[in-house]
């Protein structure tokens, strides 16, 4: 796996706790009302709620870009 950005078929972590990067910033996974959802800050540091769908799209890896 490149420390770009993982391909769209490669899956997100399933284990709570474990954190990606998107766009330059990191996104924990968290366990919420029944649901998983990867939870960071945007670009304005403001809180944000990602579903894995929505993290795919943004594009993630395993480590910071940079």
């Amino acid at each position: 796996m490149s420390t770009e950005t993982a391909a769209t078929t490669d899956p997100l972590p399933t284990t709570p706790c474990s954190v990606v990067w998107s766009q330059g910033r990191p996104y924990v996974l968290e366990s919420g009302a029944g649901a998983l959802r990867w939870v960071g800050t945007d670009h304005l540091g403001r809180p944000q709620a990602l579903s894995g769908a929505e993290l795919h799209r943004r594009g993630w890896s395993h480590r910071r870009a940079g």
